[in-house]
């Protein structure tokens, strides 16, 4: 007999932790297996909180290519695809396989650091900033072609997933995830007769890359920030930004419509 395992990640706070308790009954009560601990061999991931919860659940098992079901306790919620009251609906339609699985693109960094290469990946976004507040210098070239020496803040590259977060409060545009597009987004610009920069996100195709050269800056060093996980490095030669092969899986059901979501989330 096949035992069909369902791994389980539910924020600290008390209301998170009443409804993990509750799905696990409701779940084993109709013949699921949840494992006290991460199980590789797992069929789905639930994660239960908000968009954060779920982004902490991604990089902490190094993006796995087990199927993601979110279940909404937080704020936003852009990821979750169901909310508490919706368990008992969520266990038929699975058990029926009534459910659409949505591929999303992620995003990779790739940093050198003298001799040492270091990797990040991100399903939202990737930052580049100072690690304290004072301007950078960023030399940023697309493809082949340089394209401007960067003043301001940082820079933030996100897919089409991430479109709604981060790169949204910056001013960004809210891009359809049906689309292999990047996107570079300028933190706080700086646009004077000493500085010219960009003060609008760019949009790229999936074939090109974006290379950075930081300024070296003698008083601190750089972050590297993917979704919200902070790295940081005292010095920073080159930033490689590009698609990554990595692809995250989320359930959808029937209903699940992007834009509807975005009307519902924010207007």
């Amino acid at each position: 007999m096949t035992v069909r395992k369902i791994n389980i990640f539910a924020n600290d706070d008390a209301y998170s932790q009443e409804i993990r308790e509750l799905l696990q009954r409701k779940l084993q009560q109709s013949g699921f297996t949840v494992p006290g601990k991460f199980a590789t061999d797992a069929e789905l991931i639930i994660s239960i909180g908000g968009d954060g919860a779920f982004l902490r659940t991604l990089h902490k098992y190094e993006f796995p290519s087990i199927p993601f079901l979110g279940v909404n306790t937080g704020h936003l919620g852009f990821f979750q695809e169901i909310h508490p009251d919706e368990l008992d609906e969520f266990i038929f339609l699975y058990k029926q396989r009534r459910y659409n699985i949505q591929n999303l693109k992620t995003v990779k960094a790739t940093v050198k650091q003298g001799e040492n290469r270091y990797e990040y990946q991100g399903l939202n976004e990737i930052v580049i900033k100072g690690d304290h507040a004072t301007t950078i210098h960023l030399n940023i070239s697309i493809g082949n072609s340089f394209i401007e020496r960067f003043s301001g803040d940082g820079i933030l590259v996100c897919t089409p997933a991430g479109s709604t977060a981060y790169n949204y409060s910056l001013g960004g545009s809210i891009v359809d995830p049906r689309l292999t597009i990047l996107q570079i987004t300028p933190i706080a610009p700086m646009n004077t007769t000493a500085y010219r920069s960009f003060t609008s996100s760019v949009v790229l195709p999936k074939e090109l890359a974006v290379t950075v050269h930081p300024e070296a800056r003698e008083e601190s060093g750089f972050m590297i920030i993917a979704d919200g996980m902070e790295h940081r490095h005292s010095s920073i030669d080159e930033v490689t930004f590009g698609f990554s092969q990595t692809e995250v899986k989320l359930m959808r059901f029937e209903h699940y419509d992007f834009w509807t979501k975005v009307k519902t989330k924010f207007l």
